[in-house]
């Protein structure tokens, strides 16, 4: 079994946003400054990792006809674990990130991958997927939040870029999202184009 291509499948072949298409509400809402991308990047990596091992070590036991129930409520509590320890330990980022760590509760990426991996593979198979979904997930957000950030406030991090230069305000908004995820499906579809090409 080759451990490495189960962990890697989430950063570029199986990446969760640029090729499978799932979590661009999280993605496009949350994508405003790379503070914010970093800490829904843990936020979920710890809720896939986490859902995936105890999906994974209880799979025979679940009957088929109670599985998606079952899973939701293994994603719930995390979801619920890491809600309460933001809310107590990091409030403005709970205050900043708002409802999307709620939900994800109903994030398709982490449901998806009980379903489709955690239920049919081993645990230690299981927390690799988790872990490079959920790292897959978090470099496609760190890249759009840090185009946001540099070009719709001049800053990172909060700090000042370019002291005296203009924001791009429209980067900051919902079309600059749209626009740089766009360009970022381009450029993976082109890439894995020439790819093919050769």
């Amino acid at each position: 079994m080759n451990y490495w291509k189960e962990f890697a499948k989430g950063l570029w072949e199986k990446n969760p946003q640029l090729v499978l298409g799932l979590a661009f509400c999280p993605t496009l809402a949350v994508s405003v400054s790379v503070s914010n991308a970093l800490w829904m990047t843990l936020a979920a990596t710890f809720v896939l990792v986490s859902s995936n091992l105890l999906v994974s070590a209880i799979r025979v036991i679940v009957p088929a006809h109670l599985r998606i129930p079952i899973f939701i409520t293994i994603i719930a509590g995390f979801v619920t674990v890491v809600d309460l320890l933001l809310e107590a330990y990091q409030p403005e980022v709970y205050r900043s990130l708002g409802i999307f760590i709620p939900l994800i509760v109903v994030n398709c990426i982490i449901l998806g991958r009980a379903e489709e991996f955690a239920q049919k593979n081993g645990v230690f198979l299981s927390v690799l997927d988790g872990l490079g979904m959920g790292i897959g997930f978090g470099l496609t957000l760190v890249v759009l939040s840090a185009v946001r950030e540099i070009l719709g406030a001049n800053k990172l991090f909060g700090y000042t870029l370019i002291p005296g230069m203009e924001p791009a305000l429209a980067m900051a908004l919902a079309p600059g999202a749209f626009f740089t995820l766009a360009l970022m499906l381009w450029a993976m579809n082109a890439v894995n184009s020439r790819k093919k090409g050769r």
